[in-house]
């Protein structure tokens, strides 16, 4: 595989792949207990991919350069993007579990990565995008494709007090996204930079519902 990452089976057939990309800093046993939580039942397989970059004086693993929140040094920036995407790709390919039976998820830098990759005209379209306290990237050589992804379920959660990443990147996402003609749930709180634990239920019923949907719609297409 082009990065290392841990995984999680479902328990029988899976219903659908949960692909979680940590945020700054961490690795890829950050967020797979959050599989778990998620995912109780273990409908889904998981992978928690780890990022590719390290670098001096800083700890765990990055996605990319940060020189300004909200806005991704290009270089860096679609260097991890061409990795994950192999990533994706291989795991698709090796697990049989198709795009349209994918959520993208993530925390922070995690999920600017899971909006880069979903929102790609350049990639296949995910069944959702489970968004952590994260922002759509401004960057050099990378566009949204919004037009091409009008329905996409997104679930966005952010802090009102979030000192990293200002809740207004998460209220401009929604609107964007909302005008677009994407299917936005959108929950605020009144806590930092952090998965806000309740919003985890609401959260996991948004990926069980979506899931589903995309599974029958799988199935419709099988027996067509």
């Amino acid at each position: 595989m082009s990065l290392v990452y841990r995984e999680r089976s479902a328990v029988g057939e899976p219903a659908g792949l949960l692909v979680l990309h940590h945020g700054r800093g961490a690795d890829e046993h950050d967020l797979f207990g959050l599989a778990d939580v998620l995912d109780p039942e273990r409908r889904l397989h998981v992978v928690t991919p780890r990022a590719p970059l390290t670098l001096p004086g800083a700890p765990g693993y990055h996605w990319y350069t940060v020189p300004q929140v909200g806005f991704p040094e290009p270089k860096t920036f679609h260097d991890a993007f061409r990795q994950l995407a192999a990533f994706h790709d291989e795991t698709w390919e090796r697990t049989g579990i198709e795009p349209d039976r994918t959520v993208f998820g993530g925390f922070s830098m995690g999920s600017v990565m899971s909006y880069a990759l979903g929102l790609s005209g350049q990639r296949p379209e995910p069944a959702g995008l489970l968004i952590f306290s994260g922002f759509i990237p401004t960057v050099e050589g990378w566009q949204p494709a919004l037009a091409s992804r009008r329905g996409l379920p997104v679930f966005i959660t952010h802090g009102r007090r979030d000192p990293i990443m200002n809740v207004e990147f998460a209220r401009r996402a929604h609107e964007l996204l909302d005008v677009a003609g994407l299917t936005v749930v959108y929950l605020e709180s009144d806590t930092a930079h952090e998965i806000h634990p309740a919003h985890i239920p609401a959260a996991a019923r948004w990926l069980s519902d979506v899931t589903a949907r995309a599974s029958a719609g799988a199935s419709r297409r099988t027996f067509s």
